[in-house]
C-alpha cells in the first residue's frame, strides 16, 4: 500500500478489524518512511450476473435499478428502510449464490416479487401489476385471492 502522505511504497499494518457487519476489513497502517498513520478499508469485489432482458439484450446488474423499482412499489407503505435493504441483500446473495453469469429479467422480477410479498402485500400487487402487465381487473382479483389463500 502506498503512503498517501509521502508516496512511499512500504507501509506496515498496525491493526486489522472487521467493519460494516463483517463486509469490510479496516486496517490501520503506518508508513515506514515518514511514520504517518492512515486507515484503509478492504472489501470483496463481487461480480453479479448480467441481466438478459426480454428482447434479448444483456446489461450489467444495477443495484440502483433494483432499489428504485422496489421503492416505487413500497412508496407510502409502512416498511422500514432496514427491511428493504435486507430484501435487496437477499436478492443479491441469491444471485451470487447461483453462480450463473447471466440471469433473465423475468427470474429477477420473480425474486423481487417474492421479497415484496413478504414485506408488504400492497407493494407486491403494485409491482406485479406493472411487471406482469395486468390488462384488466380480473388479474388483480386473481393475485389478491392467491395472497389471501397464502395468509
Amino acid at each position: 500500500m502506498r503512503c498517501p502522505f509521502c508516496g512511499a511504497h512500504d507501509t506496515r499494518v498496525l491493526d486489522s478489524r472487521l467493519a460494516n457487519d463483517g463486509d469490510q476489513v479496516r486496517r490501520r497502517r503506518e508508513c515506514t518512511v515518514c511514520k504517518e498513520r492512515f486507515t484503509t478499508f478492504e472489501m470483496i469485489e463481487l461480480v453479479l450476473p448480467r441481466v438478459v432482458k426480454r428482447d434479448g439484450l444483456c446489461e450489467p446488474f444495477e443495484e440502483k435499478k433494483l432499489r428504485s423499482g422496489m421503492l416505487k412499489a413500497l412508496e407510502k407503505r409502512p416498511v422500514g428502510s432496514e427491511a428493504i435493504e435486507a430484501a435487496i441483500n437477499r436478492i443479491k446473495k441469491d444471485l451470487l449464490g447461483s453462480g450463473e453469469r447471466e440471469v433473465s429479467a423475468q427470474d429477477l422480477g420473480e425474486k423481487v416479487m417474492k421479497e415484496l410479498s413478504q414485506l408488504d402485500h400492497v407493494a407486491f400487487v403494485r409491482f406485479a401489476s406493472v411487471y406482469r402487465s395486468f390488462q384488466d381487473v380480473s388479474e388483480f382479483t386473481e393475485i389478491i385471492a392467491n395472497l389471501q389463500n397464502k395468509t
